[in-house]
């Protein structure tokens, strides 16, 4: 069977998925491995001394896992987004990256993005008649893309990432009222784009891939964690959303079940959710098992 891998080098999260092409043509994983480097650590202008050894370290190992499991140089896509896209040493970075491990990365744009997490969603989450709106959280930027079974209806990419909103906006622990108001009102200036897109195509079901999804599903979702989606109603989300919000990086850390590694950014990601939530009247929160990286292996195993 072949064997292929992804490297998606995001700004705060580096992931590597390895996996073959089962006979029905579905996706078999091999091996998952996710490092939390927060490139954006120290601004999203330019990557910092410790996160830009932090992702190098994290190439380094995952370049070792790539020879362990056999997995031809041929068969690897590696590709950056957000922070390596706008970074003044993201040049640098990738060239050390290529002299150290013999890894090609290749940047994508947001619209590419929002392309491969469109087909890996639909593997997860199969489209219907009904207009779904799929969004994906990343560190620098979040892509939302409208479709339904004919297809996307339309999508785009904005630079109003985890890291981004946390850096401006989130300074004091609990978070300020007035740190969420402006939270809120940077968010609604930013997306009027995706407010017009959902005049025109009015979508109340929201799938969210990865990320922040997954803390979700934990804590709001009935459904067993290894489905490729799981549905929780909208209306779940608000009780959870006012008890993290209140809670300083303290509580959040003692809390059973929310990762570590989230810690810090999940308050202005449920803000940014929250927005997405009221603006589009969405009832319904699917989360889905697959998004970007699963777009890039399907068309990979199509070629």
């Amino acid at each position: 069977m072949n064997r292929y891998a992804v490297i998606d080098l995001g700004t705060n999260t580096f992931h590597l998925l390895i996996a073959e092409e089962e006979p029905s043509g579905k996706i078999k994983e091999i091996f998952r491995e996710r490092r939390f480097v927060k490139l954006a650590e120290e601004g999203i202008g330019t990557i910092g001394g410790a996160p830009y050894r932090r992702g190098m370290e994290a190439v380094q190992l995952f370049r070792r896992i790539l020879a362990a499991h056999d997995v031809p140089v041929d068969q690897v896509r590696v590709f950056g987004t957000a922070a390596l896209r706008t970074a003044s040493n993201g040049p640098a970075f990738i060239r050390e990256v290529q002299e150290s491990t013999g890894i090609e990365i290749r940047l994508i744009s947001g619209d590419r993005e929002a392309e491969l997490i469109y087909k890996g969603v639909i593997m997860a989450v199969p489209p219907t008649e009904e207009h779904m709106l799929i969004m994906d959280i990343g560190g620098g930027s979040v892509e939302f893309i409208i479709a339904n079974h004919t297809g996307v209806l339309w999508a785009q990419s904005f630079p109003v990432g985890v890291a981004v909103l946390y850096k401006n906006f989130h300074r004091h622990e609990p978070i300020l009222p007035e740190e969420i108001t402006a939270t809120h009102e940077f968010l609604r200036q930013q997306l009027s784009p995706l407010a017009e897109a959902l005049v025109r195509f009015p979508s109340q079901r929201l799938v969210g891939a990865s990320g922040t999804f997954d803390v979700l599903q934990f804590f709001l979702s009935d459904e067993k964690a290894h489905l490729l989606n799981a549905t929780i109603p909208a209306e779940r989300f608000f009780p959870f959303y006012r008890q993290l919000v209140a809670m300083d990086d303290i509580q959040r850390r003692n809390m059973k079940g929310l990762p570590l590694d989230r810690v810090d950014m999940i308050v202005v990601a449920l803000i940014l959710i929250e927005v997405v939530l009221e603006m589009a009247n969405i009832h319904q929160i699917t989360v889905s098992a697959y998004a970007m990286k699963e777009g890039m292996l399907y068309e990979m195993m199509r070629r």
